[in-house]
């Protein structure tokens, strides 16, 4: 599952180290605390109308997803995340797997992890070594009230999760896919519609791809924001 995480990387840096052509939106606010319904960038392709190319545009989202055919956006506070193992089979995961497919960057995530004997479970944030930037799979989705004329589309997105690696296990038995660059292009592309092929990306990182450590139990209140939440605590054992 991942359902917190970290968005602090500039606009710009994203552009550059996901290759994007277009930037369509403004909104550099760093997040240390995003939360589902809130604004996520992600880098999707979209066709030129030209044979075979497209455009990666970099935009941002609502986490969430809507599928086309909800009756009500609030549908997708229950979507945050896609399961691998059944996103062929679920209504609200088919058609975006086969057809909208995004990059979502993240600085990193958050997930609680079960202490014996300690009521409340304990925050902990999980970041690549390095500090460098994680790209995971996520899908998108555009929707519209078809009860209200007046309507604005929503674009919404979801986070793609498989079990666990072995370094992950030991705070939760599931994590977020992350894609190496050399799988994005295959990801994103429009017209690649093997979902079968597809399905064979989403598996766990490389045990070694992550690390982790104990945070306040601040991160709990989604209204808590800044750095200060990525401080490090010491856990009584």
């Amino acid at each position: 599952m991942c359902g917190r995480f970290v968005s602090t990387t500039p606009l710009s840096a994203l552009a550059e180290q996901l290759l994007v052509d277009d930037v369509r939106t403004d909104d550099d606010r760093p997040n240390w605390n995003v939360t589902p319904r809130s604004s996520v960038a992600i880098v999707a392709a979209t066709p030129t109308g030209r044979s075979h190319e497209s455009t990666r545009v970099l935009d941002r989202v609502r986490w969430g997803l809507v599928p086309s055919w909800a009756k009500d956006e609030k549908i997708g506070d229950r979507l945050i995340n896609a399961r691998a193992e059944t996103i062929t089979e679920k209504p609200a995961y088919r058609s975006a797997f086969a057809k909208r497919r995004c990059l979502i960057p993240v600085d990193g995530f958050y997930e609680w992890k079960v202490v014996p004997g300690q009521k409340a479970k304990q925050p902990m944030f999980i970041h690549r070594p390095d500090g460098a930037l994680i790209v995971l799979a996520g899908l998108y989705e555009n929707w519209k009230d078809k009860n209200d004329p007046d309507a604005q589309w929503i674009r919404s997105c979801s986070i793609v999760t498989t079990g666990a690696n072995s370094t992950i296990s030991a705070v939760h038995n599931r994590m977020p896919v992350i894609l190496p660059p050399e799988r994005h292009d295959e990801w994103l592309d429009p017209d690649n519609h093997d979902v079968e092929s597809l399905r064979r990306l989403l598996v766990p990182a490389p045990e070694d791809a992550l690390t982790f450590y104990p945070i306040s139990l601040a991160v709990n209140r989604p209204a808590n924001n800044g750095p200060q939440l990525l401080e490090p605590v010491v856990v009584e054992k």
